[in-house]
């Protein structure tokens, strides 16, 4: 039991050092900058796939209450998609709406599909490793450091679940 609550303690100082493939990728923001993934791999990383006119929307609320509250500690990154013919035609649009309506200020990617053969490579390599590729919009992945673990859940678990935070908590407390 010593072990355990040793190795518990130091979980969420854990260095990974060089950037590991998944997180070596070439990611644009809604306003067209860089994104750099390596930077938040020693710490749990939400994959959210989001959509403006879904009934799911409201979620971005608890997505920014977590990053807001915990974002020293994980990070939120979201992937506006149409895959589900839900979402603005632009990334200018989709800015506005996430900012003005939501204040969101977690990381939000440029416009791409999360699903099929035309997926980004982020939700390639998530569905490759669980099987599991978003249903519908608001689909979380919860990506362990370093990869560790991922954990997916569906449009309907809110951000600040038991699940979810139950997970996070090691990572997350103070």
């Amino acid at each position: 039991m010593r072990k355990f609550l040793y190795l518990l303690f130091f979980i969420p100082t854990i260095s990974f050092g060089a950037c590991m493939d998944f997180y070596n990728q070439n990611l644009k923001t809604l306003q067209g900058e860089s994104f750099d993934l390596c930077e938040h791999q020693d710490k749990p990383i939400i994959f959210v796939n989001t959509a403006s006119k879904c009934g799911f929307t409201s979620q971005f609320e608890g997505l920014e209450s977590l990053y807001k509250k915990h974002n020293n500690k994980l990070t939120i990154v979201g992937f506006p998609s149409n895959d589900f013919n839900q979402e603005f035609s632009s990334d200018k649009e989709i800015q506005d709406f996430c900012k003005l309506t939501y204040a969101v200020e977690f990381p939000m990617m440029s416009k791409s599909s999360v699903i099929g053969k035309n997926a980004n490579p982020v939700y390639q390599y998530l569905y490759e490793k669980t099987g599991k590729a978003p249903m519908w919009n608001f689909y979380k992945y919860l990506v362990m450091p370093g990869v560790s673990d991922i954990h997916v859940f569906s449009s309907i678990t809110q951000p600040n679940s038991d699940k979810i935070l139950g997970l996070l908590e090691p990572y997350i407390a103070d």
